[in-house]
């Protein structure tokens, strides 16, 4: 049942990760980072040195970008697949990468230490967690006082299928910012800011909503 329970709770970036994936996947996906983590350093306030997580981290590329911008900092990554673990681990040695810290997260807890983080990142997962409640509780408890939270998602397509476990209000494969806020909210998280779109143009259905930890 543990097994079932964590494949429902997969996230995009799992799922795209179901085959090995190739040079150029992986180069696209690092290339992406790049171009994002700038603007996601801004969005969270990062300074070299901080300690921030990537939940639901795929294939590693943001967490290799930001293991080497952070620089005497700490990088956490977290996700429940076996083979993501694995990559991201191998991802972070070959680039020469000692500050960052994988760890195999749970569907209904990020697996971090408490008071661990500054910032907390999640990139296309929030709309897959399942346990939401306890999710939530998990990230409050994983973050400083004073610490950023920033989800990174996008709204459903009509008549998108909603994945299997998650509440049918996410109007599809997706979520809508104002549901991420008021979920958030209810743990006891401030909300500060949504920016929807997020970043270019052509990426026009993502958003990114901004919590911070009183």
């Amino acid at each position: 049942m543990r097994i079932i329970a964590l494949a429902v709770a997969l996230t995009v970036s799992t799922i795209a990760y179901a085959q090995e994936p190739d040079a150029k996947q992986i180069a696209q996906e690092r290339q992406q980072a790049e171009i994002d983590v700038p603007e996601l350093v801004k969005a969270l306030d990062l300074k070299p040195g901080m300690t921030v997580a990537d939940v639901g981290a795929g294939g590693g590329a943001f967490t290799v970008v930001l293991g080497h911008w952070i620089g005497n900092g700490r990088v956490f990554a977290t996700d429940i697949g076996e083979r993501q673990l694995r990559e991201i681990r191998a991802y972070a040695e070959k680039e020469g990468l000692k500050n960052v810290t994988v760890i195999e997260g749970a569907a209904a807890a990020t697996n971090l230490p408490p008071n661990c983080c500054d910032a907390i990142f999640m990139r296309d997962v929030y709309h897959h967690i399942t346990a939401i409640d306890a999710f939530d509780r998990s990230l409050f408890a994983s973050l400083k006082p004073g610490g950023r939270l920033a989800i990174i998602d996008f709204r459903g397509r009509p008549g998108s299928a909603v994945p299997a476990g998650v509440p049918a209000n996410r109007g599809g494969h997706g979520i809508p910012p104002e549901v991420v806020v008021d979920e958030l909210k209810a743990a006891g998280f401030t909300h500060v800011r949504t920016m929807d779109p997020w970043l270019s143009q052509e990426r026009s259905a993502m958003f990114l909503t901004l919590f911070t930890k009183p």
